[in-house]
């Protein structure tokens, strides 16, 4: 009496398996090269250089943690971090209200939907570069647009990009501006909300707003913290705006058109990103940028991961499943 101890694939469904595999691996080689050689290398590179004096000209030497511990004794750093934090926090409610509110709107125009969504989502299509430029020429003190139509009213236009208490309020807006992709994609979530819904709340007596606000808002919810996640992102990483804009209000750059006065005025536009830029490429410390980078990696995924998992969360107690 034989006793069988497990089944076994066939030997030809067992190679057609494996050519599957390989097929599969043959399909995401390029995107699995392309990640390790764009994304891999180079995180695995700058940990290791986060651990060494490196100049970009002589070679890295090995210096412990002696760039973390200098991170704690940097009055500069300390300044970039607190700008950072006001715009993840600022930046943050403002583009994800703003976009809800504008997708809102639009949701509930009858005519010319078509246009008004195009003309809404056109600006975040514009160079970062362009934009600002266009910004800071619309917001100019002496003689711009803005300051010309407060001017019939007898208000002073404030200095934007010239002053320290206007300059981030000033890229805020900047960002505001942008934000049509965000937009859009709420936009979406909205109209995609089903009316039996809305019928029934209506039923029940409940208004506009109070619909908006028992019935929009919930459904849509995990795209408002996909939202809220890609502003938190974005705000970490700010730095070609901030960087355009300082150039632009000191009014100082060198004929390649960088400005000298990173961070203009009084360090307010030093964001992280733009501090870990000039350590890197203008004081040539790689070694000390390149632990401010993983430092910055660090806090992104770890921010990320947390969002991600509220959104899960939620998303979890709309359905009725385990934890509701």
């Amino acid at each position: 009496m034989t006793a069988t101890l497990g089944a076994r694939p066939a030997p030809g469904k067992g190679r057609a398996r494996a050519r599957h595999r390989l097929a599969v691996l043959g399909f995401m080689a390029p995107a699995l090269i392309g990640f390790v050689l764009f994304f891999g290398y180079p995180l695995v590179a700058t940990v290791i250089f986060s651990f060494t004096k490196y100049d970009l000209i002589n070679p890295p030497e090995f210096n412990g943690l002696a760039n973390y511990e200098f991170m704690f004794k940097d009055p500069l750093l300390t300044k970039a971090i607190a700008n950072t934090l006001w715009f993840v926090v600022v930046l943050t409610i403002a583009r994800t209200v703003f976009a809800l509110g504008v997708a809102s709107v639009i949701a509930r125009l009858k005519s010319g939907v078509g246009l008004i969504r195009t003309l809404c989502y056109l600006p975040s299509l514009a160079p970062p570069v362009a934009a600002t430029l266009v910004f800071f020429m619309v917001l100019r003190p002496n003689g711009g647009p803005v300051d010309s139509v407060l001017g019939w009213f007898g208000v002073d236009s404030p200095l934007w990009f010239s002053d320290p208490a206007w300059a981030k309020p000033g890229i805020t807006a900047i960002m505001l501006w942008i934000s049509g992709d965000l937009m859009i994609i709420i936009l979406a979530a909205i109209l995609d909300v089903p009316q039996e819904q809305y019928e029934a709340a209506e039923l029940d007596g409940a208004g506009p707003i109070r619909r908006w606000w028992h019935v929009t808002l919930p459904t849509i919810s995990p795209v408002l913290l996909f939202g809220i996640v890609n502003s938190v992102i974005l705000a970490l990483q700010l730095f070609t705006q901030a960087v355009v804009a300082g150039s632009a209000g000191s009014g100082a750059a060198d004929a390649t058109g960088s400005t000298k006065y990173l961070g203009f005025p009084d360090n307010s536009t030093l964001t992280f990103p733009v501090y870990l830029y000039t350590q890197g490429f203008r004081y040539f410390d790689m070694g000390y940028a390149a632990a401010m980078a993983t430092v910055l990696f660090v806090i992104s995924f770890a921010v990320t991961i947390v969002l991600v998992q509220r959104m899960r969360k939620n998303s979890t107690a709309e359905e009725g499943g385990p934890g509701a």
